[in-house]
C-alpha cells in the first residue's frame, strides 16, 4: 500500500475497528487498518503494553515513512487514529473486533465471552486471527456465533498481502462477505477462502516442513546454519526453516503444531523434544533474543 493507496475515513462498509493485543500481529493489524481510514481502539491487558504498543506502531510507520511508502501527514493521521486502552468496555461501538492475543485456546475463549457482553450492535462481526484452532469453538464462546470469522494474517501483517479467511458450520454468509470485503477492498489484502481445520491452510502445509527441519536439528544431521542456508540458497526461500520459527516464536510454534496434532494425531505435526525443552527455557525466539540463533 503506497501514499496514494492510503483510505481515507467514511469510504462506507467498517469503520469502526477494535483490536485486542499489542503484540506483533496486534500492532500489525492496527498499522493497517489505520492505513486504511478506519478508527482504531487497541485493547491491552498491562500497562507495560499500554506504553510499548503505541511505540511498536510508530516505528513501523517511521520505517514506512524512510522507505517513501507514506508521507509524514499520513503517518500523523494514522497514529492519530489509533488509540490504545486498558479498558476493554471502549470497543463497545466497535463494528469488528479483532482478537490478537496469545494462542490460547481458554484466553481466547474468555476473551470473546467478555467481548459479548461489551459489544454493542448484534450486527458486529467478531474475528479471531488464531493461526490454528477452531473458529466454531472460538464462537460459541459468544451468543452470536453466526457473526464469528477467522481473520488469519500473517507476519509482517503491513507486508504481506495474504489473508485466510475461515467460516465454521455457524457462520452467516453474510458475515463472511462483509468481512471479505472489508480485508480484500478496504486493507487491501489477497483472500483466501480455509477450512475451518487445525492449521488452515497454510500452516497446515508449513508445520511439518518447520518441524522436520527442528528434528534434523536435533538429529545432528545438519546445524540450524546448514538447513537454512539450504533451503534459502537452494530452494529460493526468503528465510529458512528454523529462521522462520525464531521468527513465528517457538512457543507460538509449539501451540500450533500441539492443536494440528491434536486434530490430526499425524506424528508430523508433533513438537519435537527439541522444540519443548528450548521453550521450556525461555528461549522462545528472536522475541526473547534467543532461539536457534541470537539476537542483539
Amino acid at each position: 500500500m503506497n501514499a496514494s493507496q492510503i483510505a481515507t475515513p467514511g469510504t462506507g462498509g467498517i469503520d469502526r475497528v477494535g483490536i485486542v493485543g499489542s503484540g506483533i500481529m496486534g500492532a500489525g493489524i492496527a498499522e493497517l487498518c489505520a492505513k486504511a481510514g478506519c478508527d482504531v481502539v487497541v485493547a491491552v491487558s498491562s500497562d507495560n503494553s499500554l506504553r510499548t504498543g503505541p511505540g511498536r506502531v510508530a516505528r513501523s510507520l517511521d520505517r514506512a515513512l524512510s522507505r517513501g511508502k507514506i508521507t509524514e501527514e499520513q503517518r500523523d493521521d494514522c497514529l492519530r487514529r489509533t488509540v490504545f486502552t486498558r479498558d476493554l468496555g471502549d470497543l463497545g461501538d466497535r463494528q469488528l473486533v479483532i482478537e490478537a492475543v496469545k494462542e490460547d485456546e481458554s484466553v481466547k475463549t474468555d476473551l470473546f465471552a467478555s467481548l459479548d457482553k461489551i459489544v454493542e450492535s448484534p450486527e458486529a462481526v467478531f474475528a479471531s486471527n488464531t493461526s490454528s484452532l477452531s473458529i466454531v469453538r472460538l464462537s460459541r464462546a459468544t451468543s452470536r456465533p453466526e457473526r464469528f470469522v477467522g481473520i488469519h494474517f500473517f507476519n509482517p501483517v503491513p507486508v504481506l498481502p495474504l489473508v485466510e479467511l475461515v467460516e465454521s458450520v455457524l457462520t452467516d454468509p453474510r458475515t463472511t462477505a462483509l468481512a471479505e470485503e472489508f480485508v480484500a477492498g478496504r486493507l487491501g489484502k489477497t483472500v483466501i477462502k480455509a477450512p475451518d481445520r487445525a492449521g488452515f491452510v497454510v500452516n497446515a502445509l508449513l508445520f511439518p516442513y518447520l518441524l522436520s527441519a527442528i528434528r534434523m536439528a536435533e538429529s545432528g544431521l545438519a546445524t540450524a546454519e546448514v538447513i537454512d542456508r539450504g533451503m534459502t540458497q537452494g530452494c529460493s526461500h526468503p528465510l529458512g526453516p528454523l529462521q522462520l520459527a525464531d521468527l513465528i516464536g517457538l512457543d507460538t510454534t509449539v501451540s500450533i503444531a500441539d492443536a494440528m496434532y491434536e486434530e490430526y494425531k499425524e506424528p508430523l505435526y508433533a513438537p519435537p523434544a527439541l522444540l519443548l525443552r528450548m521453550v521450556e527455557a525461555g528461549l522462545l525466539g528472536k522475541k526473547s533474543g534467543r532461539g536457534f540463533y541470537t539476537y542483539t
